[in-house]
């Protein structure tokens, strides 16, 4: 389940592109953002672990151009949770953009030169991820650390392991056990 913002109103929903058509994203102040975004046709294409390795390389990069902290990450097989904070309003759009684009481009090679049958079973199709993300403007440290809580326990809601430091693929472990988990993992400034 994630939330959505709509203007003023905020609801929850399963995460679902075709339902999720009306969002409105809100970038002209310094606030947080919780953002999710999937794999295009919700394709499983980030269960194997290089390419989730791509995709924090990719995330790292762009939050070091964008000068961006992030608060939190999971990588699930088909879809992304970020929690990201910038020091200008209106980025980000761009923060988005640059990720998606270049992790798309990393992970398509990798399939190709490395698990074409794996790649090949889902079809390539035009586009590695969906098209949309979906942002929610966190506001307070009450709303961040339920956001945070959200993240690290959605792998264990999807029964991928018993307790969130079991999940590799989170900031759950930099939380919980004070571990390095491949992204720098930073609070928003105060």
């Amino acid at each position: 389940m994630c939330l959505r913002h709509t203007g003023s109103r905020t609801s929850a929903t399963r995460y679902n592109p075709k339902i999720m058509t009306d969002r409105r994203i809100i970038d002209d102040e310094l606030f947080s953002h919780f953002v999710t975004f999937g794999v295009d046709r919700r394709r499983r294409l980030l269960d194997l672990d290089p390419p989730k390795r791509i995709l924090l390389a990719v995330l790292t990069e762009q939050l070091e151009l964008q000068n961006a902290r992030c608060a939190g990450f999971v990588v699930m097989p088909d879809h992304v949770h970020l929690l990201v904070w910038f020091p200008k309003t209106r980025q980000l759009s761009t923060f988005m953009h640059g990720l998606k684009r270049k992790s798309s481009f990393h992970l398509r090679r990798w399939y190709r030169e490395n698990a074409p049958e794996y790649f090949n079973s889902f079809e390539e199709g035009r586009r590695f991820w969906s098209p949309k993300y979906y942002s929610f403007e966190v506001f307070s440290d009450q709303k961040m650390e339920e956001k945070i809580a959200y993240m690290h326990l959605n792998p264990v809601r999807a029964g991928l392991v018993t307790r969130a430091v079991e999940w590799r693929w989170s900031s759950a472990r930099k939380y919980i056990l004070n571990k390095t988990v491949g992204v720098p993992i930073e609070p928003p400034p105060t």
